[in-house]
């Protein structure tokens, strides 16, 4: 699947902005920029790594900073990123 450079979100409370580039690398890397990393980065990467591979997303690096978001917003704000990303629409 081609994938270019996208990304979804803003930086405000109770968002996140989550950046996908193509990559080389097997498998998603993910950095998380977030102040509750400590206790709930493990289930931010985990719904970012749900999310993009149900969308056929399997190699890529993705940067999030998370300002505090629910799982929804992050599911949401990975499916456009991913949309954006790939040029698939999830949504027609």
């Amino acid at each position: 699947m081609e994938l270019k450079e996208a990304f979804a979100g803003t930086l405000e409370s109770g968002d996140i902005m989550i950046q996908i580039a193509p990559t080389n690398q097997k498998g998603l890397q993910i950095e998380l920029d977030s102040s509750v990393e400590y206790q709930f980065g493990n289930q931010i990467r985990k719904v970012i790594t749900e999310t993009l591979t149900e969308r056929g997303i399997t190699d890529a690096a993705v940067k999030a900073v998370d300002k505090g978001a629910l799982d929804c917003t992050i599911r949401a704000r990975a499916t456009a990123a991913a949309v954006r990303a790939t040029g698939v629409d999830v949504w027609k």
